[in-house]
Order: C-alpha cells, then sequence, then structure tokens
C-alpha cells in the first residue's frame, strides 16, 4: 500500500472536510431545557452515521436509557436523572483492527446549545457562513469542529492510503450540554479504550485537568408577620444571609488552602436566591442555590459535600432559631474533577504529534469549565486528553466561530496522533 504526505493530501482534500463540516452545522441539534426536556440530535446523529457507514465504518447506536443513567448516579455521582431520552442515541464507529495495537477514542457531542437569540445574529445560527477565515454558526466551536475533525481525521488517512495501525472508535455522544449523559451511557455499555481524546474546542492548548462541581440548594424557614411588627417574626432572608456569609469565609479559607498548578483556587458562587413577597411583609421562606468549583486531587464529592452540611450545622447550632428549624440542603446537580499526567503514553503521543504538525511544543493548561474528561477518565479508567479546534469564549456564544485553519490543523493532528498512539 503506498502511503501519501498527510499535509499535502489535507490540502488537495481540504474543500471537501471543510463541506462536511458545514453540513452538520447545518442540521439543528440543539438541546431542549438543557437537555431535560430532550433533543434534536437524531437527524444529526444519522447523517453521521450514513457518513461513517460509507467511510467503512463497524457501527454502533447505542440509546440513552435512564436504567443506567441512574446506575451511574448511585455509582459515582454522575447522572442526571428524569432527561427526556426518547429518539437521543449514541453513535459507535469503530475502524482498523481490534486486539492489534492500541485502542483509541474519540469522544465528541452531537447536541449543541439552542440559539434562542437569533435576531442578534448576524446570519441564521444554522446556516454556516464562512468569513474572514472563520466558519459561523451554532455549534461550530462547541463542538461540531472537533466532532467532524475526528471523522474526517479517518477521512485523511484513508485520502492517504494509511492503515491505522490499531483500533480507532468515534464516539459521538447526545445530551453532552445536559451535564454528561451521552457518555455516561457509552461508559455503563462498556466502551473503553487504551485512550480517549475528548475533541472540545482548547484554544491549540492540551486540557489536562478540570475543575470539579456541585451544585447546592439551600431551604430556609422563617416566620411571617407585618414588618411593622418584625420582632413577631424570623426573616429568612436574613438566617439565609447568616448561611450565605459562612460560606464565603469558608470559600476565603480554600483560597489559602489549595493550589493547582493548572487550575484557578476552589470557588463558591451564589447565583440564584428567592424569597419574601413584599417589603411589608416579614418573609417566611429563602431559597438560595450555589454551584462550588473544586480542585481534583485534593477535593472531592464527599468530602466538600461533608464540609457545606457542616458548615450550615454548625450555624444552625449557633442561631436559636436555626437549631430548632435546619435548613434543607439538596445537591441537585454534580460532575467530577478531572487530571491526567504528564508522563502518560497518550500525554506523549499527543505531543509528539502536535510538534510534527506545529513546529512547536504544545502547551498544557487547566479549564476552569467541566466536560466529559472527568468522566472517560474517573469511570472509565482511561488514559485522557482533551484537544480541539474551537475555544471556550466561542462556547454558547452569537455568532459562534471557529478558524478553518484550526479545524483543518485539528484533522491533521489526530490523524497523526492515530498512527502514532495505536501503534504502539
Amino acid at each position: 500500500m503506498g502511503m501519501l504526505d498527510l499535509r499535502e493530501t489535507l490540502e488537495k482534500n481540504k474543500e471537501y472536510y471543510i463541506k462536511r463540516l458545514a453540513e452538520l452545522v447545518e442540521i439543528d441539534t440543539h438541546v431542549l431545557g438543557h437537555g431535560i426536556d430532550g433533543g434534536l440530535e437524531k437527524e444529526g446523529q444519522d447523517y453521521l452515521a450514513r457518513l461513517l457507514r460509507e467511510m467503512g465504518a463497524r457501527l454502533r447506536l447505542d440509546p440513552l436509557k435512564e436504567a443506567d443513567i441512574k446506575r451511574c448516579h448511585e455509582l459515582w455521582h454522575e447522572g442526571n436523572l428524569g432527561h427526556k431520552l426518547e429518539k437521543r442515541y449514541n453513535l459507535y464507529a469503530g475502524f482498523g483492527t481490534e486486539g492489534r495495537g492500541r485502542s483509541l477514542i474519540l469522544n465528541g457531542h452531537m447536541d449543541v446549545m439552542p440559539a434562542d437569540n437569533e435576531k442578534e445574529w448576524k446570519s441564521p445560527p444554522f446556516e454556516p457562513r464562512i468569513e474572514g477565515g472563520r466558519m459561523y454558526g451554532r455549534g461550530t466551536a462547541d463542538m461540531k469542529a472537533g466532532l467532524m475533525a475526528s471523522v474526517m481525521a479517518v477521512q485523511l488517512l484513508k485520502d492517504a492510503e494509511r492503515e491505522i495501525p490499531g483500533e480507532l472508535i468515534i464516539a459521538s455522544v447526545c445530551d453532552e450540554e445536559g451535564g454528561g449523559n451521552g457518555s455516561i451511557q457509552a461508559l455503563m455499555s462498556g466502551l473503553r479504550a487504551d485512550g480517549v481524546v475528548v475533541c472540545e474546542g482548547t484554544g491549540d492548548e492540551l486540557i489536562l485537568a478540570h475543575m470539579g462541581f456541585v451544585f447546592f440548594r439551600v431551604e430556609v424557614e422563617g416566620k411571617s408577620c407585618h414588618s411593622g411588627e418584625k420582632k413577631a417574626g424570623v426573616s429568612a432572608i436574613e438566617k439565609a444571609i447568616k448561611i450565605i456569609e459562612a460560606m464565603h469565609e469558608m470559600e476565603h479559607e480554600w483560597l489559602l488552602k489549595y493550589r493547582h498548578p493548572l487550575l484557578p483556587s476552589p470557588s463558591l458562587n451564589v447565583g440564584v436566591i428567592r424569597g419574601g413577597s413584599a417589603g411589608s411583609t416579614v418573609p417566611s421562606e429563602c431559597c438560595f442555590e450555589l454551584c462550588v468549583h473544586y480542585i481534583p486531587g485534593q477535593m472531592n464529592y464527599q468530602g466538600l459535600v461533608g464540609e457545606i452540611e457542616d458548615l450550615i450545622s454548625r450555624v444552625s447550632r449557633s442561631d436559636l432559631w436555626l437549631e430548632k428549624h435546619p435548613p434543607k440542603l439538596t445537591v441537585y446537580q454534580a460532575g467530577g474533577g478531572f487530571e491526567m499526567g504528564e508522563g502518560q503514553s497518550l500525554v506523549e503521543s499527543f505531543q509528539r504529534a502536535y510538534s510534527l504538525v506545529r513546529k512547536k511544543p504544545v502547551q498544557i493548561a487547566g479549564s476552569p469549565a467541566g466536560c466529559d474528561s472527568r468522566l472517560w477518565r474517573n469511570i472509565g479508567g482511561c488514559q485522557t486528553i482533551q484537544f480541539g479546534p474551537g475555544n471556550l469564549a466561542q462556547c454558547h456564544s452569537t455568532d459562534e466561530w471557529v478558524e478553518i485553519d484550526s479545524y483543518l490543523e485539528a484533522i491533521l493532528i489526530y490523524a497523526e496522533l492515530i498512527l502514532d498512539f495505536c501503534a504502539a
């Protein structure tokens, strides 16, 4: 079998590779209500299945199942229950030879965020527009460019008459925007590999760590009365403020205690607060919601939940009302942190592939935002890295875009990585 130069082959076929990305962006695959009310991924998955079948892939369709999401939630505190899963399926496409060399998964998600503010876009969000070296459209950066780059990396190897030296799996999943249910389904269905690349946009950096997160809801009870006789009542809002102030003191202690070479310090953000009905009424209830971003390795889900529980208990014991009317604490969403050591074989293979294509070493970084990397690493036990075209600033934005050159370069880097990592 002859072997053609990969960059020359990329240059020769780039219009076709760009056309395939535009076709995928044209398909509206947005989630409904952050995935809770379902998603429109099916048409995109159907399109990708046809394309991959034409490329000779071994295809497997895996419908999302509530029982599997629930089992993962019980075992790992991961998974978002109660999402509508009808007509939502993952797609796994195998290439190369099973049992020879190493296995590698290139993971991406088909769902995108809605474009509810369509009037603010310069062009319709699902009519991809190329201008100034960029492709504009909903999902270009998050993350159809990464997903299609993984597919076109296989096409590039075929076009260059290169053989995949091990096993490669393209894993296109649903409901990532809703918290990662698609990759959870893949893992609970037994999908594993020696290495996993999450193809999310990384701004030309190699992401080897991201923060964990836990969302809490705190409900505080008070006693209502007319504000003119305030002493006869108990303000639930004021009691909630006592708890929030104690939380901010705890956050400050975290800033002094925890450090990570790739990540910011832990943070606690109270993002929602509701309470009261009128300025003339002492509020009988107050509810606030917060998100804690924590550092992997040094902090974990169980420890963090325990800290918040202890803090609320401590504040309650110091207050006569709260001691008799303890606040209610609920965890309503969580995702673990992620980190990967630089000395792992997948990292080293990627560094070689990137340097071969870009003629410089890759910059290693961490991300404050969580993604599916945590799932493949923490639940699957796979060597996992995150790299793809696009950047975090464009995700979910109006006039979302991706650099065409970064998309093409990602195709080439993924192809070189396949040849390097799978050959061992």
